[in-house]
This record gives structure tokens, C-alpha cells and sequence, in this order.
């Protein structure tokens, strides 16, 4: 029962960390990356679709995306969800490929980036310190139900514990990585 609610914990805590590397994915640092496309979803005859299931997305330079629509006629979609989008970008149409230029940041806009970095971390490390409140919780009540001894429940609660550290850690490193990269002047 132990091992079982120690696992849990630690599954719960990885998909934290998961969910914060898409989250922080989907930031532009100045160069170039497909995946800040991501969460744009453009009207495919009705339907709401992911960019990357309507269109090829690639980086030819640091400084541009460019979307090839395998429909053409869906660029006009395309373009009205780029612009909608949170990503401040203007697409430019040639008719046949859409070019997406990714503009240096500002001195001003990569601080508010790195801030809204630090806003994300922060909500990930609340999810996993829920994480262990709740794993701990599960332990309390195992040793109140006398399931398990109080040695064994310190143990475990001080595995839990060090496996939040574990995780509170990772999500630091994310977090220190990508506001590197957004600092860092290309």
C-alpha cells in the first residue's frame, strides 16, 4: 500500500513536470520553433484543428516559420487563427505557404516573458506540493486505520518528501533554462 501510494505520487508529479514543459513550449524565445504553434487551433471545414493537422511546419531559418498548407484553401483560416492567437505574430501569404516571421524581442518583452515563465513554475510547484499533501493525507490515514505502523509512515512520508524535492528541483531547472533562453540576446 505503501509503495503503491509513493508510485502514485511520483506519476502524478512527472505528469506536472510534463505539463510544464508544453506549457513553457508553447513561449516564443525569439527564435524560431514550431511548437509555440501548437495550442492554434484554425476552423477546417466546422471543426477546430491543430496547425500540425492541416499543414507541414517548418524552420528554415531561426528567424521564420513557414506553414504549407496541404489544402490551400484553408490559408485564409490559418492566417484569421495566427491572428486571433496570443502570439502578437503577422503571418504573410503568398498564396501557396504562409510565412510566420519571428521579430527579436524587446528588452520589455523578455521580461514580461520570463515573468510569465516564473508564473508557470510557480502553478506547477503548487501542483506538486497537492501532490504530496494528498499522498500524505493517504498515508495518515493508512496509519489511523492501523494498515500500517507510525515507523512505517514516517518513512514513507519522508519518501514523499524527498520526492517532491526531486520534482520541485526539475521544474526549477525548466524554469532557469527557459528564462535563459528568452534573456539570452541573439
Amino acid at each position: 500500500m505503501i509503495r503503491q501510494t509513493i508510485e502514485n505520487a511520483r506519476k502524478r508529479m512527472t505528469k506536472c513536470v510534463e505539463d510544464m514543459q508544453q506549457d513553457l513550449a508553447a513561449i516564443r524565445t525569439g527564435r524560431a520553433s514550431v511548437s509555440i504553434l501548437d495550442h492554434i487551433q484554425a476552423n477546417y471545414y466546422g471543426t477546430p484543428t491543430p496547425l500540425n493537422q492541416m499543414a507541414s511546419l517548418s524552420t528554415p531559418d531561426p528567424g521564420l516559420i513557414v506553414i504549407q498548407p496541404w489544402d490551400p484553401s484553408t490559408i485564409p483560416a490559418i492566417e484569421k487563427a495566427i491572428l486571433g492567437s496570443d502570439l502578437g505574430l503577422t503571418p504573410v501569404n503568398d498564396g501557396k505557404v504562409i510565412r510566420l516571421p519571428i521579430p527579436p524581442l524587446t528588452e520589455e518583452r523578455r521580461k514580461q516573458l520570463a515573468k510569465a515563465v516564473g508564473h508557470i513554475a510557480e502553478q506547477h510547484r503548487v501542483a506538486v506540493r497537492q501532490v504530496r499533501h494528498d499522498a500524505n493525507d493517504q498515508l495518515k490515514a493508512l496509519e489511523k486505520e492501523k494498515k500500517i505502523s507510525e515507523d512505517e509512515e514516517r518513512d514513507a512520508l519522508k519518501k514523499v518528501q524527498d520526492l517532491t524535492k526531486e520534482y520541485i528541483a526539475k521544474i526549477d531547472a525548466l524554469q532557469k533554462q527557459k528564462e535563459a533562453e528568452i534573456l539570452e540576446v541573439r
